[in-house]
């Protein structure tokens, strides 16, 4: 008995540390007689490394009584907006597929990833958005892109070869 309550324990504690988003709102999707409906709900977060910019994120949370206990597994869709509301700063030097936010699906084996790109080519972010599962991911995702521009007139452009390299500017 003190070894599967040490397990929920462990769970429970996992569960809990995904990364945390701020809330905008949800719609209800379907009416569940027992338990919260099923939901899509929407949530920014901010990106840590390059400030000046933030994303929106809409994901479908299941509902019922598995939804109420944390023991369904939500769908693969999602979707993502990200845009430039500041001067872009680089904090940090950057990595190509670096995640920026995830969030669990199910209790044990499925998160929703959002990673971040650098086109050198078009001074452009480029963020997406997916599902990974332990064994087999989904190929359902979403893109968004932040060209990278001045915010203010005559203020300088950071490049991603500056955040690539290590030169942060700003």
């Amino acid at each position: 008995m003190k070894r599967v309550s040490c397990a929920v324990l462990v769970l429970c504690a996992c569960y809990a540390a995904s990364v945390c988003a701020e809330e905008i709102g949800s719609v209800d999707t379907a009416f569940k007689l027992i338990g919260p409906d099923h939901k899509i709900k929407i949530e920014a977060f901010d990106d840590e490394k390059v400030s000046g910019v933030a994303c929106h994120v809409s994901r479908a949370v299941t509902g019922g009584v598995k939804g109420a206990v944390g023991l369904a597994e939500d769908t693969s869709d999602a979707s993502i907006a990200c845009r430039q509301v500041g001067p872009i700063q680089f904090k940090e030097k950057l990595e190509a597929g670096e995640s920026v936010f995830s969030e669990r699906r199910s209790v044990l084996f499925k998160r929703l990833q959002v990673v971040r790109f650098c086109d050198e080519t078009r001074n452009t972010l480029v963020y997406l958005v997916y599902s990974d599962k332990l064994v087999d991911g989904s190929p359902k995702n979403a893109l968004s892109t932040v060209p990278i521009r001045p915010w203010l007139p005559d203020e300088p452009v950071p490049r991603c070869q500056d955040a690539e390299s290590g030169w942060f500017g700003g």
